[in-house]
């Protein structure tokens, strides 16, 4: 029983920090990945790194066809729609939800204002953040199947945002004042304009990210942020 419980932490932890990589960029789009390299660069036997690459595989992070090897994933323009616009349909509908109830989670203020403090060191590097915000939105629900479903969507979602912030397309300063301003609408208890609000806020940067992998950006990608528009009024 023991052993059987250190082989899948090893697995887990080989799985965490090789889909961090990705995530971050060190394991580019299309890198293969073989046992062997698993098993060298951690030192660990062949079967542990078979075990982790299985799972990887079956998150999506590595994809591979028959008899090939397992390469980290390429997502293109119309994958990143699909993502984004997945994303949309969940969060919007929990928004109304928050909204009808004026519920907002600390977790999720506390993650804007992460933002916004890297931010002010001219960081663009708020993946994490971000994603806790969303999150923390969804998890406050307290379905536990909505949040399972939200949370399949995790790698793929942080693989977008690393790679459009990465391109420093979208800056934080709008992501920070849309954020605030999601809360404040479902903190009014208007879960029409906090529905509104997300579809802009996620639309924009599906089709920035959209364009950056090569894509026709829609005019989502060119429309200005009403968040600030009405801070500056």
């Amino acid at each position: 029983m023991a052993r059987g419980i250190r082989v899948t932490s090893l697995v887990d932890a080989l799985v965490d920090d090789v889909r961090g990589r990705v995530i971050a960029g060190t394991l580019a789009p299309g890198t293969p990945l073989t046992e062997l390299d698993v098993a060298t660069r951690y030192e660990v036997a062949r079967a542990s790194a078979r075990a982790a690459i299985e799972r990887l595989t079956a998150e999506k992070v590595l994809v591979r066809g028959t008899h090939k090897t397992a390469r980290v994933v390429r997502l293109g323009p119309e994958d990143v729609r699909d993502v984004y616009r997945t994303r949309t349909y969940l969060e919007s509908e929990v928004l109304r939800r928050l909204a009808a109830l004026r519920r907002v989670p600390e977790a999720a203020r506390e993650a804007n204002a992460e933002i916004a403090a890297l931010w002010s060191q001219g960081s663009y590097a708020v993946v994490e953040p971000d994603m806790r915000f969303h999150t923390s939105l969804i998890d406050e629900l307290g379905s536990e199947r909505t949040s399972a479903m939200y949370h399949s969507l995790a790698f793929e979602v942080k693989l977008c945002m690393a790679q459009l912030q990465g391109r420093q397309q979208l800056s934080p300063e709008i992501i920070v004042a849309e954020h605030a301003r999601l809360l404040e609408l479902i903190a009014a208890g208007d879960a029409t304009g906090a529905a509104a609000l997300l579809d802009e806020h996620l639309a924009r940067a599906r089709e920035l990210l959209a364009a950056s992998l090569g894509g026709e950006p829609g005019p989502e990608a060119f429309v200005p942020s009403s968040a600030t528009r009405g801070a500056a009024g």
